[in-house]
């Protein structure tokens, strides 16, 4: 048992290790202390889900309807160049630095809504989850549970990880030009997935 969950803990931890639109907004809500539990728990929680779909065979169904994944993937790609688009006029404007400290955050609401979009319009997250995770679970059929439960456990750590340990980087991003930089960088990844999801 603890093999099975221990190599599901490492697939699925590598799996999203990847700096993607998700992580980065993941990051910058841990910069700025917004709303940092609920966010990291909506991306845990939406893994848990699809983990837990893809090792019960649901793989399947995606492979029997491609039409999911093209739907997915250009609903996915128009999300991320508008959410690049902000980023790159954020990193642009000429006012002061995000103040990570007293910056009003947008509502719960704004913020739940946003968080699933980068989670649920991403088509990558169906294919590690889905299809990747689902089809590799099979090769521990007596232990599946296991190793979905390991799996689980890497996503949850690295998402509350990720979001928490973003304030030991809180100092660094005092600077103006550190909050434009970031911004920039969010925008070209957001741009470069956006374009990976249309050519692909």
């Amino acid at each position: 048992m603890f093999v099975s969950y221990l190599a599901g803990f490492s697939l699925g931890l590598s799996l999203i290790l990847a700096i993607g639109a998700q992580n980065a907004f993941v990051l910058k809500q841990g910069l700025k202390k917004h709303h940092v539990f609920v966010v990291c728990f909506i991306c845990a929680l939406s893994d848990a889900v699809l983990i837990s779909l893809g090792v019960a065979g649901f793989g399947a169904i995606v492979k029997e309807f491609p039409l999911i994944e093209v739907i997915s993937r250009y609903a996915g790609a128009t999300f991320l160049v508008i959410y690049g688009v902000k980023s790159f006029h954020s990193a642009f404007k000429t006012t002061h630095a995000l103040d990570a400290e007293g910056e009003l955050p947008a509502s719960l609401m704004k913020t739940v809504l946003v968080c699933l979009a980068f989670t649920w319009l991403n088509p990558h997250v169906y294919l590690d989850t889905f299809v990747l995770l689902g089809s590799i679970s099979t090769q521990y059929e007596a232990t599946k549970m296991w190793f979905a439960l390991g799996a689980i456990t890497g996503s949850f750590v690295f998402f509350f990880t990720l979001g928490y340990g973003a304030r030991m980087l809180i100092p660094v991003f005092q600077k103006p030009v550190s909050w434009k930089v970031l911004e920039f960088i969010i925008g070209l990844i957001m741009f470069a997935i956006a374009a990976s999801l249309l050519v692909s």
